[in-house]
């Protein structure tokens, strides 16, 4: 490890990168956008501030997102909120993109949780909330749409101590729910503020009052209403705990914020909270040692790749999460990968589709890379120390599908979109080793209909989907050559390469799977692959 000094605490103090996690149609989306509105990078909800003229830049920018309303891809935002940097992942929410959401998970320091009021924990968040235990990142839990009929809110907290098995600390409490929704308390401040329906698109102060009992209620809240919150005040201070950071910290509670994100309300208190509870940049798990944020050279990695993000320009840009360290514009950094000197001239900082040219940044910040065509999906970025960022790996795809082509002309174009699309972690393409067409492996059904989508609009190529045989891939690892070699030979026509050239076994179905398995007990099968 470098003798120099460290880089100055309040520049990594300062930063708070995170990731908005929930079920399809909680709310994620509207909550990024009222986060960007509150935090001055949006002065109207759904229309991002443009340099110039009156062009709109939304998290969901893909045109197949625009269509049909769901997020498919992550986006990354930064802005400024009380001397804070704010780094926000807003994260696929479906589940056919479970992948490029535990991906973008390996760049955040903590999470946001989304629950829709009415429905509580459902099946993607539990998947999601899982991975974060796994890397036993901090949650926060927003628990969103009280404008509307929900579930009781004893009742949701009961079910995410159940469910999630964590403890739960309620910082905000609502008064009401649904047409009866008067505003909400703030435990930890004893402040009340008062619900405004009216205030969707721009920010508008709440009316508030000091504590519970504040005589002033009377005159906007019906008497059985007031009565009633009071009573439920009482109880949550009776039952649960005062807020332990450090138990949140580790992943143990969960802070829970009620409101309306459509309305902008407990949007702010939610900001708030993340400026003084979240962490900031936390120390990296790499090989051969961890990296801690405050160590004074550079250091990053390669959590995403996304080409056509401005379908103006055929541009490719590579998300990288600095860990340690100080970014300059210009600065040269040793491609651990492939062993070359790469030079960052004109790395970005990110609003949704709006770039800005990055001069300067710190652990925690997401930079965007343009134009380096041999960046890869994990890839490690340093001042020349050999080392690798651990935890970013690929998944064994469950479903498998060859493009047949409209115009055979257009062969070597569909190949090299499909490679674009493997590098960016859309997709993964498998050359047989029989010399049969690529095939296309994916985790979830709606990644085919996002591929012909972006093959048609981005490569001017038109294709259909036919199935084949496979069900499940895994990758093949044996230490000798030769036996590996035999194996290929032996089951060409179930072996292939993939985009990075490593050698997967395609198996029609698990009996298959555990049979060959059996018969070859010197290969060991993978279901993941280390991105490195």
């Amino acid at each position: 490890m470098s003798t120099a000094p460290n880089i100055a605490p309040a520049n990594i103090a300062q930063r708070r990168t995170f990731a908005i996690i929930s079920h399809p149609d909680a709310g994620k989306t509207t909550l990024t956008e009222k986060l960007l509105l509150f935090g001055g990078a949006i002065h109207l909800a759904g229309a991002v501030k443009a340099k110039k003229g009156g062009q709109s830049a939304r998290s969901d920018w893909m045109a197949i997102e625009q269509q049909r309303g769901i997020s498919v891809t992550a986006s990354v935002m930064t802005f400024e909120y009380h001397d804070h940097t704010i780094n926000l992942l807003d994260t696929p929410g479906h589940k056919d993109f479970s992948e490029d959401t535990y991906r973008t998970l390996t760049a955040v320091d903590s999470a946001v949780m989304v629950l829709d009021g009415a429905k509580g924990i459902e099946e993607q968040t539990l998947k999601l909330f899982e991975v974060c235990r796994l890397r036993d990142t901090p949650v926060i839990t927003f628990i969103n749409k009280m404008d509307r009929e929900t579930k009781e809110p004893f009742e949701l907290l009961d079910e995410i101590e159940k469910t999630l098995a964590l403890d739960v600390c309620p910082i905000t409490w609502p008064i009401g729910m649904g047409e009866r929704f008067r505003g909400s308390f703030n435990v930890m401040t004893d402040t009340l503020y008062l619900f405004d329906a009216g205030s969707g698109s721009h920010i508008v102060d709440s009316m508030q009052f000091k504590g519970a009992d504040d005589p002033a209620l009377d005159e906007h809240i019906p008497t059985a209403e007031l009565a009633k919150f009071r009573e439920e005040v009482a109880m949550v201070k009776a039952i649960y705990p005062n807020f332990n950071k450090q138990s949140y910290l580790e992943g143990h509670l969960t802070p829970v914020f009620f409101g309306s994100a459509v309305n902008n309300f407990g949007v702010r208190e939610l900001l708030e909270a993340l400026c003084d509870i979240a962490p900031p940049p936390r120390v990296q798990a790499a090989d051969p040692r961890s990296i801690a944020p405050e160590e004074p050279k550079f250091t990053g990695f390669v959590f995403k790749i996304q080409a056509n993000m401005d379908k103006n320009h055929r541009d490719r840009i590579a998300f990288v999460r600095i860990c340690s360290g100080k970014y300059t514009r210009g600065m040269k950094v040793l491609h651990v990968r492939s062993g070359k000197t790469l030079a960052l001239n004109n790395p970005v900082l990110f609003l949704a589709r709006e770039r800005e040219l990055a001069e300067e940044a710190w652990p925690g910040d997401i930079l965007g890379i343009p134009g380096h065509g041999h960046l890869h999906i994990g890839d490690s970025l340093t001042e020349g120390e050999q080392l690798y960022f651990t935890g970013i790996p690929n998944f064994a795809p469950e479903l498998f599908q060859r493009v047949r082509l409209e115009d055979p002309l257009k062969s070597k174009q569909l190949k090299a979109a499909l490679e674009q699309l493997s590098e960016e972690g859309a997709s993964q393409i498998f050359k047989p080793l029989d010399g049969s067409p690529w095939i296309i492996g994916v985790v979830g059904a709606l990644q085919f209909d996002v591929i012909a989508s972006r093959l048609q609009a981005e490569y001017g190529v038109r294709g259909s989907f036919e199935s084949v045989q496979y069900t499940t891939a895994r990758w093949l690892k044996c230490t000798s050559q030769a036996k590996l070699d035999e194996f290929c030979d032996k089951n060409k026509y179930n072996t292939a390469e993939d985009a990075s050239g490593q050698i997967a076994y395609l198996a029609p179905n698990a009996w298959h799977l555990q049979r060959i398995q059996q018969d070859w007990p010197d290969i060991e099968f993978l279901k993941t692959r280390e991105n490195r």
